[in-house]
């Protein structure tokens, strides 16, 4: 596994593991619904999860934008797919989105080369 995608997933399950260790029950709730948004359902997993980067892009969300990578890549995205998604979010987002399209192709690129 590449450096930045294992140090991303170690940190990503640490911090959760202390945040659900606090037992607050709106946090656990938020968890589990956003565990439970992106299930297979109408939509399949694999679209939830480009929706899911879209929408992280356009918030300009580092953090979400790799954890959606790495989902997707898991789920069969391809680059050409992954490209196309960040195109729709740099194109609502607008140009302020261009460092996180940048930040989300070295991210896909650790993933490839892992």
């Amino acid at each position: 596994m590449s450096n930045k995608v294992q140090e991303f997933n170690e940190y990503r399950s640490k911090m959760n593991e202390k945040i659900l260790a606090d037992n607050n029950k709106v946090i656990k709730r938020i968890f589990n619904l956003d565990t439970n948004a992106y299930a297979e359902g109408h939509l399949s997993t694999k679209t939830k999860e480009l929706l899911g980067l879209v929408a992280s892009a356009v918030l300009r969300c580092d953090d979400c934008i790799a954890y959606h990578l790495d989902t997707c890549y898991k789920r069969g995205v391809t680059k050409e797919e992954m490209m196309e998604t960040m195109s729709i979010a740099t194109l609502v987002g607008g140009t302020i989105v261009i460092p996180h399209l940048r930040r989300a192709l070295e991210f896909w690129e650790a993933l490839e080369n892992e």
